[in-house]
Order: structure tokens, then sequence, then C-alpha cells
């Protein structure tokens, strides 16, 4: 009855937040790359969300996804003290969601996601990193085989770097993410379907955040 009360929860979330948006569900599905029907039933209570089904969802709707992964029922623990970031939030929500599965025994922090961030910084500056980045951005983009925001801001991403807009600071900065998106190994193995592009938003997030700041 639980489930099935979250899953009511969620589609009524989403539905809110389709209208708000004059946003059909065949948009929805054609941003998020979700097929139709597999939203129609999670709307209607027919379907749990996966979280990455959440996590698109989020990006699309430019929502935090701490919020969907709450109206879905994922076990969120509440911090007295928390930070008002979207990004510090959807920390949470992905380790909340990793200490409920079996699929990943490691604690995820931010410090994870921002270290391998400075080492890849390191690595885009050699010329090894920058043909990284040219040879193998757009193979990973078709193996993801997803849209929406966070596609297309990788996407904005690559196009400065490869047309060179931007200070050293800033070049670097873009390689690191876009290595961090290339390379399999990070925070959260890209193997670990279908959780293991979570931190890799994480990383376009903290990214867009410090370029803004510049």
């Amino acid at each position: 009855m639980a489930e099935q009360k979250n899953s009511t929860t969620l589609g009524l979330l989403l539905r809110d937040l389709l209208k708000e948006r004059s946003m059909s569900m065949r948009k929805f599905s054609e941003l998020t790359g979700i097929d139709t029907a597999t939203i129609s039933r999670i709307i209607n209570g027919k379907r749990k969300a996966t979280p990455q089904h959440l996590e698109k969802f989020a990006e699309c709707l430019e929502v935090p996804l701490i919020n969907l992964f709450e109206a879905a029922g994922y076990p969120i623990e509440q911090k007295q003290e928390k930070s008002n970031s979207d990004i510090h939030t959807s920390v949470d929500a992905i380790q909340a969601f990793l200490e409920t599965s079996n699929v990943y025994d490691k604690q995820f922090s931010m410090a994870d996601v921002e270290e391998k961030l400075e080492n890849y910084g390191l690595y885009a500056q050699t010329e090894e990193g920058k043909n990284t980045i040219l040879e193998d951005f757009d193979k990973k983009i078709q193996k993801v085989g997803s849209v929406g925001p966070f596609i297309s801001k990788l996407k904005e991403l690559y196009e400065k770097f490869t047309l060179g807009k931007g200070t050293l600071f800033e070049l670097t900065l873009i390689g690191s993410t876009l290595l961090y998106f290339i390379i399999p190994v990070d925070a959260i193995p890209d193997y670990l379907f279908p959780i293991g592009y979570l931190d890799d938003a994480i990383a376009v997030q903290l990214t867009t955040s410090a370029l803004l700041k510049k």
C-alpha cells in the first residue's frame, strides 16, 4: 500500500509540473528519452520510477532531484543543517539511494567528485587529455543515448572546449568535466546501471556553478 501511495504522490507531482510548463507527455518523453508508455505508467502509479527515471525527470523539469526521490518513496534522511544548494540535496538523495541498494557499498560524497575533477583538470591540460575529449566525447554521448538538460549542457561545454572559448582556467574546468563524463571509472562507476551517471550530473552542476561565479 505504501509503495502504491508513493507512486500516486509522484504521479500527481509530475502532472502538476507538466501542467505548469505546458508540456505534453509526448514532449516530456522526447526530452527525457523515456518512452511515453513508461512515463504514463509511472504517472498513473502502475510502475515505480527508477533513480535513472527520476534523474532525467529532474533535469528536464529543472526541479531538485531530492523532491522526486521523496515523492517516489525513496527514504531520504532529513538533516537539520542542510545546504540550500540543489547540488547538496542531490548528493543527499544519491547517498540515500545507495544506502538502500545492494549494488554499491561505498560512501558517496561531494569530495569524491571534486577530487576526481581536480585530477582530470590536470589531465585535460595535456595533449593526451585533449585528444581523449576530442576523440571520445561523441562516442560516449551515443552510448548514453540521452537527451535533456544534462546532455545538452555537456554538449555546450564540449563546443566551448573545442572552440577554445574561455580562459585557461575555464577551459581546464570544462575539460575536467568532459573527462569525468567520458572516463567510466569515476565516483560512481558508469557500469552500475542505472545509477552510474548520477555523479556525472553533479559534476556538471559543480562546473556550471563555478563558471557562473567567474
